[in-house]
Formats: C-alpha cells, structure tokens, sequence
C-alpha cells in the first residue's frame, strides 16, 4: 500500500496544496499522534490523508473540545471531479465518529486559492470558520471544520470561531 500511496498524483499547481504524498506517509509514519489512511475505491488505492490527534492540532491552539486535524488530503488526479474527494472526506467523518467517538470536530486548512478543495469539503459538510491563518506554501487558509456526534454542538460549548 505504501508504494500506491507514493504513486499518487495531483494534476498541476495542486502541489501547493496537498504536498507530496510519499513525504507525508513518511512524516506520519513517525507521528505518534497521528494516522496516516488510505482512500480506496475497492481494492484500488485513489488517495491518502493524515489525521492529528495532538492537543493543538493544525491551528496551534486548544479548541474547547476534543478535535482531530485533516493533513494532506489527496486524492489522485486521475479521480478528481467524479466526487470522490467529497465521498472520501465525508467517509473520514464517520470512520472517526466510528472509531474515535469521544472527538467532536474534524478541523483542516485549505488554501484560499484552492476553490476546487473549498467546494469539496463543503459538500461532505465542512463550514469556513471565518478566521484565516497566514502561512503555508500557497498563502492564507481557511480554518474549515466539521462537528462530529450526534451532540457535538452541546458538547463543545463553542464553535472554533473564537
């Protein structure tokens, strides 16, 4: 599996965003507070991202509420616009809701320039925070987020806005 995950592509300019997949394996291969996952379509792997599990995962800061950060979400050129990217992020939401039930909030950044990724977490139910972060290779991002649970909201107190 390891070698499909380094054979994914992303079509060009797309490098900005979501990096090289074969680096981030191996980063995640060496984070203890992470996962690093496959997307597959059958037997065929068509992407890969890393879940972080760390306290202050992906903005640097606690949340109020136990989250899990979505790193370097890929999916394979020769997939994208069929709606496999949605599917993928919103089968991410439920496999944590799953297997990690006491998380509340699936969070992520996503370059602002990035529409195409934009309109994908939207469709597997992902809201812009309205805050952006400065940094990364392509310019600001947006904090995107998604609750998880059937009560995250009551849970959680308050939204990542703050």
């Amino acid at each position: 599996m390891h070698a499909a995950i380094a054979a994914l592509r992303v079509k060009p300019g797309q490098e900005a965003y979501a990096g090289d997949p074969a680096l981030s394996l191996r980063m995640a291969q060496d984070d203890r507070s992470g996962e690093a996952m496959a997307v597959l379509d059958g037997d065929t792997v068509i992407g890969f991202y890393r879940l972080d599990f760390s306290a202050n995962a992906v903005i640097g800061r606690g949340i109020g509420a136990p989250g899990v950060g979505l790193r370097a979400f890929v999916i394979d050129a020769a997939q994208q616009g069929r709606g496999a990217g949605a599917r993928a992020a919103s089968a991410l939401c439920a496999d944590i809701e799953r297997r990690h039930p006491r998380r509340r909030l699936v969070l992520l950044l996503v370059h602002c320039r990035n529409t195409a990724g934009i309109a994908t977490y939207r469709k597997a139910g992902f809201v812009d925070s309205g805050q952006l972060f400065a940094g990364g290779n392509a310019g600001p991002q947006h904090l995107m987020w998604r609750q998880l649970g059937a009560k995250a909201a009551d849970a959680m107190g308050q939204s990542p806005h703050g």
